[in-house]
């Protein structure tokens, strides 16, 4: 029986409908759960009253699988579905999904009560007796009859899982259909207990396409396409991003059952060398993120070796979408490397614009003609705490990805290809790269993207 009476249902309906409340607030009304409410809403909007007072429990093998069928075609969600199909508990199609991808339209039917039925009696010959006959009172035709069907049932038997008990219409079918070319057909289907109409739709099922084949192709084009470098989030945020609907864990089965794994990252460099200059307080303090662009900058520098020579990168970067502002390379870890990055990135600021600067306690950043510069254009200098990486790990993290989908995976002739890999994988990183945290987008499309306007 129903917890809460149709009435009652349409009442929480209507006080919804007749004004702007949200869920929780109906919710909090009536004493139910807001998900409860906007599920009796999505009812009376598919199926009207009616759809309030439906008492159906219990479902037909076939009608399970339409609306297995509706809600893969068109991407719906449990929710969704169920409002659409009228469905009491959403939950029970996730049960019907995966009942039926291991099993079938049969496995979707509602298991009979008791045991297996037994294997079928051997044919009888026509106006005969089913008691037991002595050999020498039979016919050959009746002794031939017989035979031919203890072969047969002898070969079904031999079949994986053939008369085994739970096994599958499916498995069945495939046993009925190996045994065709050597045995009458109508007596497969009577000794397995299929009904024909059962035999002709596995053989269809087993004859379609695999359902995800289109989402596995895009999954592999976009893994391709990147390299690599994307796990299964990035890769349902890129898939989303087409307009299509899909859930993240489907999207990581799949790439579990293709083989496809996204990098590791090893880690590395520091050129903390004691105090021997300026250290500027910590301003940061772990708050990696900003209202606006040129806001907070964060900057490090970074080492590779390649056959035994070394390129030094020094990039800067923006908070506010993890853009990489400017950066410089050189063979040398010299000042000149950061004061020429720095130049690079005071081009990209507006004449009001001060952004906090912050890096570690590098040797760099504690020389007074670092200080200078920044005085220069009034930038407030911020550093980590001695030792301590996690006070700048928004850059830590950009170097970690960086070599991890464009250093360690690939081989380099020497430093120049390396010095044009790198300027190219920056280029990647901050125009085609998304980001989950920047809804799905690359830091200058969310940097570009136009500002969302308040409706009057």
């Amino acid at each position: 029986m129903s917890k809460h009476s149709t009435a009652f249902k349409r009442s929480v309906v209507a006080f919804y409908l007749s004004a702007e409340r949200s869920y929780r607030e109906v919710g909090a009304r009536f004493g139910i759960d807001h998900s409860t409410a906007r599920k009796w809403v999505r009812l009376h909007d598919e199926h009207g009253s009616a759809g309030l007072s439906k008492k159906v429990s219990a479902y037909e093998a076939v009608f399970k699988l339409s609306v297995l069928q509706r809600m893969w075609d068109d991407g719906l969600s449990y929710r969704q579905t169920a409002a659409v199909f009228n469905i009491r508990n959403a939950s029970c199609l996730s049960d019907w999904e995966r009942r039926y991808e291991q099993g079938g339209i049969e496995a979707l039917a509602p298991r009979r009560k008791g045991r297996p039925r037994s294997m079928p009696e051997p044919p009888t010959i026509s106006g005969k007796t089913n008691a037991p006959l002595n050999d020498d009172t039979r016919s050959r035709e009746e002794l031939l009859a017989e035979l031919n069907y203890l072969r047969m049932e002898n070969a079904y038997l031999k079949k994986p899982r053939g008369l085994n008990a739970g096994a599958s219409s499916t498995d069945k079918a495939q046993a009925v259909q190996a045994l065709r070319p050597s045995y009458p057909f109508e007596a497969l289907l009577k000794l397995s207990g299929l009904a024909r109409s059962t035999f002709y739709y596995q053989q269809k099922a087993l004859s379609l396409a695999d359902r995800h084949s289109a989402l596995k192709a895009r999954i592999r084009s976009i893994f391709d396409a990147h390299k690599g470098r994307y796990g299964y989030r990035r890769v349902t945020a890129a898939i989303r991003g087409f307009g299509a609907t899909v859930n993240h864990k489907t999207v990581q089965r799949l790439m579990v059952e293709m083989g496809l794994k996204s990098m590791v990252r090893p880690k590395k460099y520091r050129s903390y060398k004691g105090q021997s200059g300026h250290v500027a307080p910590d301003l940061i303090q772990r708050q990696f993120s900003a209202e606006r662009a040129n806001q907070k900058w964060v900057t490090d520098v970074t080492e590779f070796s390649v056959a035994g020579e070394r390129l030094y990168l020094s990039p800067v970067m923006d908070l506010y979408n993890g853009e990489i502002v400017a950066f410089e390379t050189a063979r040398r870890p010299v000042f000149k490397l950061v004061q020429d990055m720095l130049a690079k990135a005071f081009d990209q600021l507006g004449d009001t614009e001060r952004p906090i600067l912050h890096s570690d306690q590098g040797w760099q950043y504690q020389m007074p003609a670092w200080r200078r510069m920044l005085q220069s254009r009034n930038i407030t200098q911020s550093m980590s705490r001695k030792g301590n990486c996690l006070d700048n790990a928004a850059i830590e993290s950009f170097f970690a990805t960086l070599k991890s989908e464009f250093f360690h995976p690939n081989r380099f002739d020497g430093i120049s290809s390396l010095r044009h890999g790198v300027e190219d994988y920056i280029h990647y990183y901050d125009n085609h790269r998304i980001k989950l945290k920047l809804k799905g987008l690359s830091p200058v499309q969310y940097r570009t993207q136009p500002l969302s306007r308040p409706s009057l």
